[in-house]
C-alpha cells in the first residue's frame, strides 16, 4: 500500500483543462516537445507545484514523487528534470504576452468573468544574484535596479504588471517588465493588451497615480478607453483642498469592508465634490486636455494625517527643548552648531515649513535658541487633511462622483492579488540562471494565481449572496473562503494506492474538505487514476 499526497491535485487539474493552458502552450511551442511530456503539460504541472507546495525552483520531480502528479496530469516525474524544466521556460519565454493573452480571454469566456472594470497596477520582485548585464539577454526583460517596492535598493529587480477584473478580483493579464522601467511609460501597453483580451467588450481602466501623464491620457481618449486614477500630487495645489467647503460636499454612501460591523459613528466615511482639471502637453501646439476631477475627503485620512502631524510636532518639541537646553554647553557652543543641529531636527521631523527660530547671543557670547510653530501654517496644514482628487473619463450621466469613488476603491484588489502573489505561491526566491527564464518563470507564477483566484471565486460564488462557511477555523465562525484556506484544507487529502486489483482511495479526513470539493463541483470518486 502505498500513500501519496493528492490535495487540491484533481482541482487545478479541472480547472486547467477549462483554461485549455497546455493546449495553448502546445499551440505557440510546438517544437522541441519531446515524445513523453510535451511543453504545455510541464507548464501545467508547474502551476500545479506552485499552487500545491510553492518553494524554490528546485527538485520538482521529488515533488512530483510524493505528490499524485503522475495520477492526476499523467507525467511521470522522472521527466520533471531540471534539464526539462529549463527547455520548457526557454520554450514560452519568446511568447508570454500571448500566452498570458490567450488564456485571460479563455478565462473570461469559459467562467463568464465581467470585464466592465479592470485595476491595473505594478509591483517589483527583488533578486538575490548578480545577473550582469552583460550575461542578459536584451530580447527579454532585463533584470537591473529601480525602485523597489520592498525598499531593498541593494538588490536588482524585476517588476509585473496585474490587470484584475472587479468580478471576483481575478488577474486576467500579466506582463513582466524591466527592472528600471518606469511604471507610468507601460499604461498604454496595457491598455492595448486589455483591450485585445477583451475583445468587443467595453471597461473601465482604474489604475495609480501613474497613469495620469499627458500621453498616457492622450493614448486613452483617443482608444475609446475610459479611466479613473488619483491625481498627482504635483498637480493639485493645497490652496485646491484648503479653500473646499466640507459642508457642500455630498455625501458618499458606501462603508469599507472593515468597517462593516462597527457601530455607525466609528466608520469611515466619504464626501465628495466636482469640477474640472486640465492636461496640458510639453509642447503650446498641444491641445488642452479636460477631464472630470472628484475631490474627496476621507474622515480616516483626515485622522491618519492629523496624528502623524502631531507625532512629527511632539519629537520635534522634544528634541528642540533638548537643544535650547543644552544651547551654550560643551556640544552647543557656538550659532552656528545650534543652526546646524535645528537644520537636523526639522529635516527629519519634517517641520521645515511651520518652524520659527532664533539663535541669539549674550554680551559673552554665549548662544540661545527661542522657537515656536507657526500656528497659521498648521492651521492651513489642518485644513487640507483628508483631501485628495481623482480624475476620470467616464461621463456624469455614466457615474456621479460617488460612483467614481466606488470605482476607484476596488483598486484595492490588485494589492491583495499581489499579496497571493508573494505569499501562498511564493514568487520569491527565484533560482533561474537567466532573466529569459526569470520572466517566463514569473509569468508561469502569474498563471498559478489566475487558477488560484478562479477557485477562490467559484466557492463564494457557489455559497450564494452571503459567501461565508464554517469550517474554516477551530472556531467554527462563519467567515469568506480565502484561496489560501481552501488550499490549507484540500492540501491535507491523500490518495491510497493499493495493489493492481485494488482501485486507488482517497482519504478524507474532515467535512470541510468534502464541503470544498462540492462546492468546486469536483467529484474525486468519478476520477479515474491515471486519467485518460
Amino acid at each position: 500500500m502505498v500513500e501519496k499526497r493528492l490535495g487540491a491535485l484533481p482541482v487545478v487539474s479541472e480547472f486547467t483543462r477549462r483554461l485549455d493552458l497546455s493546449g495553448i502552450v502546445d499551440e505557440v511551442c510546438p517544437g522541441g516537445a519531446s515524445a513523453l511530456v510535451t511543453h504545455g503539460q510541464v507548464i501545467e504541472a508547474l502551476v500545479a507545484n506552485r499552487l500545491t507546495a510553492p518553494a524554490p525552483l528546485v527538485r520538482v520531480g521529488d515533488w512530483a514523487r510524493t505528490w499524485a502528479v503522475e495520477e492526476v496530469f499523467g507525467i511521470e516525474a522522472g521527466l520533471l528534470n531540471d534539464d526539462r524544466l529549463a527547455r520548457a521556460l526557454d520554450a514560452i519565454a519568446p511568447h508570454l504576452e500571448h500566452i498570458a493573452g490567450t488564456v485571460g480571454a479563455r478565462a473570461i469566456g469559459e467562467f463568464g468573468i465581467d470585464v466592465s472594470r479592470l485595476h491595473w497596477d505594478m509591483t517589483s520582485m527583488s533578486v538575490h544574484d548578480a545577473y550582469p548585464a552583460e550575461g542578459q539577454d536584451e530580447g527579454f526583460p532585463v533584470i537591473g535596479y529601480g525602485h523597489p517596492k520592498d525598499r531593498r535598493t541593494d538588490l536588482k529587480q524585476v517588476q509585473a504588471g496585474l490587470a484584475v477584473a472587479a468580478d471576483g478580483s481575478i488577474p486576467l493579464h500579466a506582463r513582466v517588465f524591466d527592472g528600471p522601467a518606469a511604471e507610468v511609460s507601460q499604461i498604454v501597453g496595457a491598455m492595448k493588451d486589455l483591450r485585445t483580451m477583451a475583445g468587443p467588450c467595453d471597461f473601465l481602466m482604474v489604475a495609480d497615480s501613474k497613469l495620469v501623464s499627458y500621453a498616457n491620457v492622450t493614448a486613452l481618449l483617443a482608444a475609446g478607453v475610459q479611466f479613473v486614477a488619483p491625481a498627482p500630487a504635483a498637480q493639485v495645489r493645497g490652496e485646491v483642498y484648503a479653500a473646499l467647503d466640507l459642508e457642500q460636499a455630498s455625501i458618499v454612501d458606501w462603508v469599507p469592508d472593515r468597517d462593516a460591523d462597527k457601530p455607525a459613528e466609528q466608520r469611515e466615511s466619504y464626501r465628495v465634490l466636482e469640477d474640472t482639471h486640465t492636461l496640458r502637453g510639453p509642447r503650446k501646439s498641444d491641445p488642452v486636455l479636460t477631464v472630470r476631477r472628484i475631490l474627496v475627503h476621507s474622515t480616516a485620512n483626515a485622522a491618519g494625517q492629523q496624528a502623524a502631524r502631531d507625532k512629527r510636532l511632539a519629537k520635534a518639541t522634544e528634541e528642540l527643548n533638548k537643544l535650547a537646553g543644552s544651547a551654550g554647553g560643551r556640544h552647543y557652543k557656538s550659532a552656528e552648531k545650534i543652526i546646524a543641529r535645528v537644520g537636523v531636527i526639522t529635516s527629519k521631523r519634517r517641520v521645515t515649513s511651520c518652524l520659527r527660530y532664533h539663535v541669539t547671543e549674550d554680551d559673552s557670547g554665549v548662544p540661545a535658541l527661542e522657537w515656536h510653530f507657526d500656528d497659521g501654517v498648521l492651521q492651513a496644514e489642518a485644513a487640507v487633511d483628508g483631501w485628495y482628487a481623482l480624475l476620470t473619463t467616464l461621463p456624469a450621466e455614466q457615474a456621479d462622483p460617488g460612483q467614481v469613488l466606488i470605482h476607484y476603491k476596488g483598486q484595492g484588489a490588485v494589492e491583495r492579488r499581489y499579496h497571493d502573489f508573494k505569499g501562498p505561491l511564493a514568487v520569491a526566491p527565484v533560482f533561474v540562471q537567466h532573466n529569459r527564464r526569470v520572466a517566463a518563470l514569473i509569468q508561469v507564477i502569474c498563471l498559478a494565481l489566475l487558477v488560484f483566484c478562479l477557485i477562490e471565486r467559484q466557492v463564494r460564488r457557489a455559497l450564494g449572496p452571503e459567501q461565508t462557511m464554517t469550517g474554516l477555523y477551530p472556531d467554527n465562525r462563519r467567515v469568506r473562503p480565502t484561496g489560501r484556506m481552501i488550499f490549507y484544507h484540500l492540501g491535507e487529502l491523500t490518495l491510497r494506492i493499493g495493489h493492481i486489483t485494488d482501485p486507488p482511495t482517497v482519504q478524507i479526513t474532515r467535512g470541510v474538505q468534502l464541503h470544498l470539493l462540492d462546492l468546486l463541483d469536483t467529484d474525486i470518486g468519478q476520477t479515474r487514476w491515471p486519467p485518460t
